[in-house]
């Protein structure tokens, strides 16, 4: 029986591609076969409103921010999930770390 994988999506400003990416591969993410520190990444538009007590790292709470950001993706063993969440979270500059994980067929 093949281990189930999952993949990792997470979205950061350009700045914290490295820390980030470097915090998931440490935890057990990124390898592909014989390859270590596998991801793919690409540029586009992130938006939020915080709302009130929030302390937003880009804008300000309560007006509605627009800034450039990384979509990142990886792959995760099904055993390395919640560590590799974990070293995400602890990473990100963001209060609130958006992030998708999908099973794998």
């Amino acid at each position: 029986m093949i281990d189930q994988r999952h993949k990792l999506v997470w979205f950061v400003p350009e700045e914290a591609l490295d820390a980030t990416r470097d915090a998931v591969f440490s935890a057990g993410a990124g390898r592909i076969g014989d390859y270590e520190r596998c991801s793919w990444y690409t540029a586009g538009t992130g938006t939020f409103l915080g709302g009130e007590g929030t302390e937003p790292t880009i804008g300000r709470a309560g007006r509605e921010e627009r800034t450039p950001e990384l979509r990142v993706e990886t792959v995760v063993p099904g055993d390395r999930v919640e560590g590799v969440i974990a070293a995400l979270i602890a990473a990100h500059p963001y209060e609130e770390v958006a992030y998708d994980l999908y099973v794998l067929a």
